[in-house]
């Protein structure tokens, strides 16, 4: 009776798992190119006012 090839198995696990692991890469890689030119705008609107915006009536002024 012939013995398992371990080694062999193994190592096809292994490639197995590297190849999964690259495709995962690519379609998050693919996931993120487009919604990315998208959330550019969304992005803007919540990093706060912009320094040619006036600060909203009422606010905390830091210099007092």
């Amino acid at each position: 009776m012939a013995k398992p090839n371990y080694a062999f198995e193994k190592r096809q696990r292994e490639l197995e798992k590297k190849r999964k692991k690259e495709e995962k890469a690519q379609r998050k890689a693919a996931g993120q190119a487009q919604p990315a030119e998208d959330s550019a705008a969304a992005t803007d609107d919540a990093a706060g006012p912009r320094e040619d915006q006036a600060p909203p009536a009422g606010g905390a002024d830091p210099a007092r």
